[in-house]
């Protein structure tokens, strides 16, 4: 069984940053597939990035390109997620998640949904006020 601990959220004006972090004590990041993705209210869930478990290339949801940074630390078993120009709509829960079954890969980055994952954590508030 993989835990996963989401941490860093909070408040932040519009404009401004925060770095999500996630963590995992008994599974080394760097040989899952892992994903941030946010769920705001009367909203579907939304991949945010992903990270490749084999190379680690990172990719993006189209809209949020150049504003979030994914990136992770192997020494640490930390899964990263660097937000910055913060906008509103970014208000919502943010969580982790880990693993996938080689079929359930796509090149198409839209292609993978969050009940994909095999792990998912309980997730971190972001809340963004204009």
């Amino acid at each position: 069984e993989v835990h996963l601990l989401e941490s860093g959220g909070g408040s932040a004006q519009s404009g401004g940053s925060l770095s999500l972090a996630c963590t995992s004590p008994q599974w080394p990041h760097s040989s899952l597939a892992m994903c941030w993705y946010r769920h705001a209210p009367g909203q579907g869930w939304e991949r945010v990035p992903d990270i490749d478990a084999a190379d680690g290339t990172t990719r993006y949801l189209a809209s949020l390109e150049g504003r979030f940074i994914l990136s992770r630390d192997t020494a640490k078993n930390t899964l990263y997620l660097q937000m910055n120009s913060l906008e509103p709509e970014d208000t919502a829960m943010y969580y982790c998640a880990a693993g996938l079954a080689p079929g359930d890969y796509s090149n198409d980055f839209d292609a993978v949904a969050v009940p994909d994952y095999i792990y998912r954590g309980q997730g971190t508030q972001v809340t963004v006020s204009s």
